[in-house]
């Protein structure tokens, strides 16, 4: 079956889930987190229109209740805590240029495309309307991983993170008409969950080195490591300083 020959409120979703996978490249080419932080809430605005109309077209109640749910918790709830983390963390001004950009887009169009190819044989060619959302949705949660690999400042790569859930719920939501309500509510509550137990990581790691840069964190692993192996662990207090103030 061809994709115009799909029900309107099918081709719908199709479109909305395409919007969705868009809002993927725009939340891995954001530079300033605030940018980021507000892709990412559109994104979980798209997740909710499409679970909307799934529910219009199946005529599943319950799915009201998870698209309100997740307008709730990713279009506003989320956002609203990570601005709330960076405002405290001081970091609305920050900016990560990619070093590759290119390269970097050029490797998630690469993962679009290989989504589709992976999906290709598992689903037969009557079920035009599954496989492009498996597709897709698998497209996204890649595409976060891919963001959470890239991206070395870590309130980046927890919004890789909740990508990747966004892409898991679209696909659950598109392909089978929705997950039972209490499964849904258990996700949005380990989700809810996360975000809160990220922020308490992300305050006691400013604290201890005054930084969220993953790479750093790197180099100051390896230098505990190396000094560790010369000298022991007893000059490590002063030695962490050091290293901190190295990469500064």
């Amino acid at each position: 079956m061809s994709l115009i020959a799909l029900p309107l409120l099918q081709q719908f979703v199709l479109v909305l889930a395409a919007l969705v996978l868009f809002s993927s490249f725009v939340l891995l080419s954001q530079a300033r987190l605030v940018s980021a932080i507000h892709a990412f809430a559109w994104q979980g605005g798209l997740v909710a229109a499409v679970t909307t109309v799934v529910a219009v077209a199946g005529d599943s109640t319950h799915l009201y209740f998870s698209a309100l749910l997740t307008f709730a918790l990713k279009a506003v709830l989320i956002p609203w805590m990570l601005h709330r983390l960076i405002r405290r963390l001081e970091l609305e001004r920050h900016v990560e240029l990619l070093r590759w950009y290119a390269m970097v887009n050029m490797v998630a169009v690469a993962l679009v495309i290989f989504s589709y190819w992976l999906v290709l044989p598992m689903v037969h060619e009557e079920l035009a309307f599954t496989r492009n959302i498996v597709a897709i949705s698998l497209a996204v949660v890649l595409i976060g991983l891919w963001m959470m690999v890239v991206r070395q400042q870590a309130v980046a790569q927890v919004l890789g993170f909740m990508s990747m859930e966004n892409g898991l719920f679209l696909a659950a939501v598109s392909a089978t008409d929705g997950m039972p309500l209490v499964v849904e509510l258990g996700v949005a509550f380990d989700v809810l969950v996360a975000m809160v137990l990220f922020g308490v990581f992300f305050f006691q790691i400013r604290e201890s080195i005054d930084s969220l840069d993953v790479d750093r964190l790197n180099r100051l692993t390896e230098t505990v490591e190396e000094t560790d192996a010369e000298t022991g662990a007893g000059s490590r207090p002063m030695m962490v300083k050091s290293a901190v103030a190295e990469g500064e």
